[in-house]
């Protein structure tokens, strides 16, 4: 440990890791980018690595470091060396992208990583914290790559034509030059696969899961929190226990259950089903951030006059608006996505969900862009809302957690 503590011993095997993972990402990025062969070269993985790691040690900034990494990887790329290789018939703009990002993101990452590092020896302080600094942005790169490389295969497939698709199936660069062309499979679910039908179902059944969620949750969360009545703890430890039994193991009750009440293949069937499996979610979620609420300012309203009821509408509600937000999006989430019921209690194409709709597409008959165009139409719009109200979510379940 104390020959690693060294500055430069510490750089070199840092920048060799670094560049393993420039060199890895850069070469996957590039190959679905272009649908040309690049893959990491271990040789000038090591050399280009060792530049990288000991430049930042005796260099001022992370701009001359990377200069330097640069006038190296491109060294070692025309001497057939570098730390990606490239295929033939790779375009002059491709390779000089390769060579501009590689050396980028090892100067510009290892100046971040060994800051504060000397080539003499370190302190521990010093040494952890550049460790962990590598640490931190492998797993950016690595997260990232593992949620961005499947949605990207997933629209490139679906823009493609059935033409180049059985030519090359890895190929994901696109042929801006079909224009509007691209869009041929999203135009042709809309208008032949009845996919606008599907997700206006989709949409108005989660909105109303989410609805009668909230109607079952925000009483019985607060009943949980505030009320006292005998088996009030055992009913709040008990309100996931509905989780511990597989959805898998319930489908063949279910399915002889409906079929009998005649709700089988109906919309009504399936907003009865769903908020069953999303109601302890919200119980749970919601009795947390109520035992959190000042529970003085409730019995302010009773003594002004407030009937129990009054003092939920007018004082709890707009005080959890936080917690209601996370509840929501997270059931209407569950309620979008789900599959097995829907794919279980719905037969009639009229009357399907977006998934349901989307698994009809996994046929041998049907062009493999449709189905990946059907899982972008069926991602992206909970994508969109997530993202834009994930501030809301968060802070919903932190205030829910800290305080129950």
């Amino acid at each position: 440990m104390t020959a690693i503590r060294q500055g430069h011993v510490t750089g070199a095997l840092l920048g060799v890791l670094w560049m393993a993972v420039v060199a890895v990402t850069v070469a996957v990025a590039m190959s679905f980018a272009t649908g040309a062969g690049f893959r990491p070269g271990l040789i000038g993985i090591l050399v280009a690595g060792l530049v990288s790691g000991l430049a930042p040690l005796y260099l001022p900034n992370r701009w001359a470091v990377s200069g330097l990494t640069f006038v190296v990887v491109a060294a070692l790329s025309f001497a057939g060396a570098g730390p990606v290789q490239i295929g033939s018939g790779v375009s002059a703009l491709s390779v000089l992208i390769s060579l501009l990002v590689t050396a980028l993101s090892a100067g510009i990452g290892m100046g971040a990583i060994l800051k504060g590092v000397t080539p003499g020896p370190l302190t521990r302080h010093v040494f952890e914290a550049a460790v962990i600094r590598f640490l931190t942005g492998f797993g950016y790169i690595f997260f990232t790559a593992i949620v961005i490389i499947p949605f990207y295969v997933m629209v490139m497939t679906s823009l493609k034509s059935q033409q180049a698709l059985l030519q090359n199936p890895l190929d994901f660069s696109l042929d801006l030059g079909r224009g509007v062309d691209l869009f041929r499979s999203y135009i042709e679910l809309f208008r032949d696969f009845n996919f606008g039908t599907y997700l206006w179902t989709s949409f108005y059944v989660s909105v109303l899961t989410v609805i009668i969620t909230l109607a079952f949750s925000i009483p019985g969360a607060y009943a949980v929190a505030r009320l006292r009545f005998r088996g009030a703890k055992a009913f709040s430890r008990g309100i996931l226990l509905i989780y511990m039994v597989p959805m898998i193991v319930l489908a063949l009750p279910i399915y002889i259950g409906f079929s009998m009440a005649g709700l089988r293949n109906t919309i009504f069937g399936i907003v009865i089903i769903y908020p069953v499996t999303t109601i302890p979610v919200g119980l749970y979620m919601l009795q947390g951030y109520f035992r959190g609420l000042p529970a003085e300012v409730e019995e302010a309203g009773l003594m002004d006059g407030l009937s129990r009821l009054a003092v939920i509408w007018k004082i709890t509600l707009p005080l959890a608006l936080p917690a209601l937000a996370s509840v929501s999006l997270y059931v209407f989430m569950i309620a979008w996505n789900e599959f097995l019921l829907a794919f279980m209690l719905l037969d009639d194409p009229s009357k399907f969900t977006l998934t349901r709709g989307v698994t009809m597409l996994n046929s041998s008959e049907i062009p493999r862009q449709h189905l990946m165009a059907g899982a972008v139409i069926a991602t992206l719009p909970i994508m969109v809302i997530f993202l834009g109200l994930e501030r809301f979510m968060t802070k919903g379940l932190t205030a829910g957690s800290v305080k129950g």
